[in-house]
């Protein structure tokens, strides 16, 4: 039998990649029949959910679901792609139990509404607000389900406004969201060189400080309300960047001069989801407390945090911020590792109260995966 002759070999080749694309087609095909079938089951949960009240977003179910995939996934496919993919097919499905408003920062465009995509995916109902404050209000007052408002940056640190907000509301916090930035510097010029004017809101502004010393020495830097209004500055006017997530690169006029221009590489905000049920324990939880303690009391500060070392319940973070109407005197913002039921917890709250003049749980909360998205605030 002869070798088949090189000029045969395109067409084998040709016929080869018709056979494996009609059978992708079919798996395909496959897949969507599955989709619906998962479509039409959680449409049947949708209803016993309506006619028992429940909530239609679970905030840990998302994480459990993907972290469950990955640990399955046998390959070729990779996993890291598992959570961007379920992310939709999890947000499209829901759409199915009940439509989910989500107030947020805005306006469109700012990188508060990427990480409601980034946690709730494109069928959720993004409702963008004026300012955090009204993030809670929006959802005290029933105008949206769920709320997401930035709460520390590891760049810039903690975000106050969010933590005062907090010590008002009666609104739970139920999740959180922990997005990776990349920024990109966006414009109508054509070249680096063409730029006169830097715009952005401060945080971005000053997590791309370095890059924008480096290549930019000597441009002036313009503070904006947002990064959306960093971009419509940059259209209307003429040697303006704006600086911001790569969705502002989408806006119709404007073009990336430079991406990835963060100065760091681990630069990630977090943001907290208010609003819905208290979540029940799930293993991997959170819990932000809110205490005071007497200023005249030597000694109240470490009452306050001795029976958490004691019970070997890990505090992640301490924050103060003035108490309003009371000079020189603090809230303390204590999170820890745990939930408020599991026993140690309870146990270290309980002892921690009787040092505290008062004390309010904001909320315990699954921890949030990292996302290998594009943004925050």
């Amino acid at each position: 039998m002869r070798e088949p002759r090189a000029a045969d070999r395109p067409t084998q080749a040709s016929d080869e990649l018709e056979e494996l694309r009609t059978a992708i087609d079919a798996v395909d095909r496959s897949i969507l029949d599955t989709l619906n079938q998962r479509a039409r089951l959680v449409a049947r949960v949708g209803e016993i959910k309506r006619a028992s009240g429940a909530p239609v977003y679970t905030a840990a179910r998302e994480r459990d679901l993907v972290e469950a995939l990955r640990r399955a996934n046998p390959g070729p496919f990779p996993s890291e792609a598992l959570e961007p993919v379920f992310r939709e097919i999890v947000s499209g499905t829901r759409s199915l139990e009940g439509r989910t408003r989500v107030a947020y920062l805005g306006p469109a465009g700012t990188f508060s509404h990427l990480a409601v995509r980034d946690k709730l995916g494109a069928t959720a109902e993004a409702c963008a607000v004026a300012s955090i404050g009204e993030v809670f209000a929006a959802v005290e007052r029933g105008q949206a389900e769920l709320g997401v408002v930035p709460v520390e940056n590891t760049t810039e640190g903690v975000v106050t406004e969010t933590l005062d907000v907090l010590s008002r509301s009666s609104t739970p916090i139920c999740g959180e969201v922990l997005v990776r930035i990349s920024l990109h510097l966006v414009s109508r010029a054509a070249r680096l060189a063409d730029v006169r004017r830097v715009a952005s809101h401060p945080q971005p502004l000053a997590q791309a400080r370095g890059w924008l010393d480096r290549h930019l020495p000597g441009v002036e830097r313009v503070e904006t309300a947002s990064t959306a209004a960093a971009a419509e500055l940059a259209l209307r006017e003429d040697g303006v960047a704006a600086v911001g997530s790569a969705l502002l690169a989408e806006t119709p006029g404007l073009r990336v001069l430079a991406p990835s221009i963060e100065d760091r590489s681990d630069n990630t905000t977090r943001f907290l989801v208010i609003g819905g049920e208290p979540p029940a324990p799930s293993g991997d939880d959170l819990t932000l407390l809110l205490y005071t303690a007497g200023k005249d009391q030597p000694g109240a500060l470490h009452r306050l945090l001795e029976p958490f070392a004691r019970y070997r319940v890990n505090l992640t973070s301490i924050q103060s911020r003035p108490m309003p109407g009371r000079s020189w005197e603090y809230l303390f913002y204590l999170e820890l590792e745990g939930h408020r039921e599991d026993e140690s917890v309870a146990k270290a709250m309980a002892e921690a109260e009787h040092a505290a003049q008062s004390c309010r749980v904001l909320g315990s909360f699954p921890r949030g995966a990292a996302q290998h998205a594009r943004g925050a605030r």
